[in-house]
């Protein structure tokens, strides 16, 4: 991105999202944040993602979950709420995702005050006027406000991008024509393992196969499982319309200012990506080496 001024909207869209993201990740990879939902009692990996993910809509059933989640199997989604909030209410998972995320930035983000202070503010602007129209996860989560402390206010408006641009993805996948299964299957033929995909979204060998058959079906797996020429090239065609949808904070961007908060943010990516493993279930790519 040197020459900001002639990137287009759709490129800076994908590159704030990669920086973004692992910040918003160390919520799910983590070990602070998994043990502030252990201490609460959510034991297990699912109960602790559901209730902290899901409770800016509040004390919600599985239902409108799994349609905003999209890639997860409606019965994991089933085996965890509404039972989470016989546990803690949907204000207590919010504090908790809010802790767990703030002690794992304060331990990965030690020696970078200043540049968390710098990306915070400049990034928390930018969203604070994201439309959320059509977009359900990113309005439930806009709707709490942005806190003060720097890490939180960082945490929080790399949530809101990226829930933002999820949304988006889903609407994607949605008008492609390819159901939640579906979506990870030929993800799973193009670049990444079944193993990363399967087994964290919850569905059984039964509904891959089915959905393995679908996509043979219409041409965009080979016999292998691998994604044909026409496979990839709508997956391509998601990634684009992704890109397009999350493109309109961008289009205004002055070229400073997008060059500050990427300087800001590169940093803080790096450090945070340290938690994540690669590849990973969001299918989130390794950051490119820091320039020298």
């Amino acid at each position: 991105m040197d020459d900001a001024a002639a990137t287009p909207p759709e490129t800076v869209a994908r590159t704030l999202w990669r920086l973004a993201e692992p910040v918003h990740a160390v919520t799910y990879f983590a070990p602070e944040a998994r043990a502030a939902y252990e201490e609460a009692g959510l034991h297990g990996w699912p109960r602790g993602y559901f209730a902290g993910r899901a409770a800016p809509f509040g004390p919600v059933g599985p239902e409108p979950v799994a349609a905003s989640f999209f890639g997860f199997a409606p019965a994991a989604v089933a085996a965890a709420l509404p039972s989470v909030w016989e546990v803690v209410s949907p204000g207590r998972a919010l504090e908790l995702r809010r802790a767990g995320a703030r002690n794992a930035l304060r331990r990965l983000l030690a020696g970078l005050d200043e540049e968390v202070g710098r990306a915070a503010g400049l990034l928390a602007d930018r969203v604070r006027e994201l439309d959320c129209g059509g977009r359900v996860l990113s309005a439930a989560n806009m709707a709490l406000g942005f806190p003060v402390d720097p890490l939180d206010r960082l945490w929080h408006a790399a949530t809101l991008l990226r829930e933002h641009r999820g949304d988006g993805h889903v609407a994607a996948l949605v008008a492609a024509d390819l159901d939640g299964c579906e979506s990870l299957v030929l993800r799973a033929g193009i670049d990444v393992p079944r193993s990363e995909l399967q087994p964290y979204r919850g569905w059984t060998d039964e509904e891959w196969a089915a959905a393995v058959h679908r996509l043979a079906a219409r041409g965009l797996l080979a016999p292998d499982g691998t994604a044909t020429e026409e496979g990839r090239r709508l997956h391509a065609s998601v990634e684009a319309a992704t890109d397009r949808a999350a493109s309109r904070p961008w289009r205004t961007t002055d070229p400073a200012e997008l060059r500050t908060l990427t300087d800001a943010l590169t940093p803080l990516s790096h450090a945070c990506a340290r938690t994540l493993r690669f590849p990973n279930p969001i299918g989130l790519p390794e950051p490119a080496p820091a320039a020298r």
